[in-house]
This record gives C-alpha cells, structure tokens and sequence, in this order.
C-alpha cells in the first residue's frame, strides 16, 4: 500500500507507522503503539541482565612451604568460594630457590584439585607465569546454575524488603 494510505490507516486507529525492515523491497512498515513496544524492548533487556549469570573469580594464593593447618585453611575458603558458585583462581608464589623447583608448585595444586574435585572441575591446568603458578578450579554446571538461581532468588527477596521498608 502507499505511504500516504499507510499514514492515514495509523492516524484513524491511533497507532505509529513504523518501518520494520528498510532494506527489504519493497520496505515494511508495521502498525504499532511505538511508545509501549519501546517499553515493553526496556523491560526484557532489563529482565535479560538480572537473569545473566555474573562469573566472579575469587582468588587464593599459597606458598610453597605451606603449613598443614593453612593449607587446610586455604582449602577450606576454596571449598566455600566453589560452594558459592565462584570461580577460584589458585596461586602459587615462588621466593627465591624455590622457582628452581616448579614441580614442587604443581604437585601442590594437584593436591588441591584432588581434595576438592566433588565441588568443582580444574579449568585451566597450572601453568608457570614468571615467580607464580596460576590454576583455574570452577564449580560443576549443575551446582553452578543451581547456585546462581539460589543468588538471584536472594536477590529478588532483598529488593522486595527494601522496596516494602517504611519510610520514616
């Protein structure tokens, strides 16, 4: 149909003529409310970042010539973060001598893969970065997802008790 007749149509109904497709031959043109779909296009982009997963990378950093009490310790904050649905990044620094010995940094990061491999899966395996070892652990999928609906239903329940707070 012509502009013109396309533009009486949308003023008769009360409605915004809105070209949809300009490229197209020929161009299309849809009948709509524009200020609602402009609304209601806010709304599901808001709705798609609170329901976006957010990736937080806790950090740990170990010695070489670690104590067992704090290396149980550090394996316990490990635990938690991945209980948490974090990711953990897990360095080990090297002092001196010690960077001559890198394998003694990887047995201990394999160590502490081991003990915490039923709450996550090593991501990136350690790898020498100058005087640091570095190595990725991040929670299993399922108890990720599981985590991050537990996070956003916290989330909603804490926006909906400030929203319900007297003002004084």
């Amino acid at each position: 149909m012509s502009i013109g007749e396309a533009l009486r149509l949308a003023q008769d109904s009360e409605l915004d003529l809105v070209e949809v497709a300009p490229m197209a031959k020929p161009p299309v043109a849809k009948l709509m409310d524009y200020g609602k779909f402009k609304y209601e296009s806010a709304q599901k982009a808001r709705e798609a970042r609170r329901n976006q997963a957010l990736t937080v990378i806790k950090e740990m950093r170990l010695r070489l010539k670690i104590d067992p009490h704090d290396y149980e310790t550090k394996k316990g904050h490990v635990e938690r973060f991945l209980k948490g649905g974090d990711k953990v990044k897990i360095t080990v620094m090297f002092r001196g001598r010690e960077q001559s010995r890198p394998e003694m940094g990887y047995r201990l990061l394999q160590r502490l893969a081991a003990d915490v491999q039923e709450l996550g899966v090593v991501e990136s395996n350690p790898k020498q970065d100058g005087r640091n070892m570095v190595m990725v652990i991040a929670p299993h999928r399922n108890q990720a997802a599981s985590d991050a609906a537990r996070r956003t239903a916290k989330a909603e329940k804490q926006s909906s008790s400030e929203e319900q707070a007297p003002t004084a």
